[in-house]
């Protein structure tokens, strides 16, 4: 059960490194906030005051909903998981179609291991087309795998595989499946 445990926090800390951001264009506050979700680097406080700043200036009915996404973003890279969740369901709550926010929430419930619950968000993002589909499918199948269903597991990792070629952590995952046919 240990291993398992590791592997799954493994599986999952990909997932989060790698989140769906919600894009802003122009030059704004929003698509500074958007530039720090989509750094590699970690957050800082001046990402989290641009965010806050970007939220306090409004902006299109679009760039709020992709800010709250985006701070969301930071908020769980930094491993602070409450302010996450908040700020995608607020972004759902603007934007019921917004699938970025339904996929980062599901990341946020891996994190708090509510398998699903999570796996119920990645199923929304899918069915509103998220924008990166193979981290959708990857992340299902981290939820699949802490839930026993290892053979939907092994097919979402497949299908991120197969998304996503160049991409190695499916690859990776799916070396630890072994098909038995009876």
């Amino acid at each position: 059960m240990a291993r398992c445990l590791l592997l799954f926090a493994a599986a999952a800390a990909t997932f989060v490194a790698s989140p769906a951001v919600a894009q802003v264009i122009g030059a704004s506050l929003a698509r500074s906030c958007y530039l720090a979700a989509e750094s590699k680097m970690s957050p800082d406080m001046d990402d989290f005051r641009t965010c806050d700043a970007a939220l306090r200036d409004g902006g299109s009915a679009a760039d709020v909903v992709a800010t709250y996404v985006n701070r969301g973003i930071l908020y769980l890279r930094s491993g602070r998981i409450e302010p996450a969740v908040a700020d995608f369901d607020r972004a759902t709550a603007l934007d019921p179609g917004e699938p970025e926010a339904y996929l980062n929430r599901g990341s946020a419930l891996l994190k708090r291991s509510e398998a699903q619950a999570a796996l119920a968000m990645f199923n929304t993002a899918l069915e509103k087309r998220t924008k990166r589909p193979e981290l959708a499918y990857y992340a299902r199948a981290v939820a699949h795998e802490e839930l026993g269903n290892l053979r939907a597991a092994r097919g979402d990792y497949l299908r991120a595989s197969q998304l996503a070629p160049k991409w190695d952590a499916p690859r990776l995952e799916l070396t630890r499946f072994r098909v038995v046919n009876r």
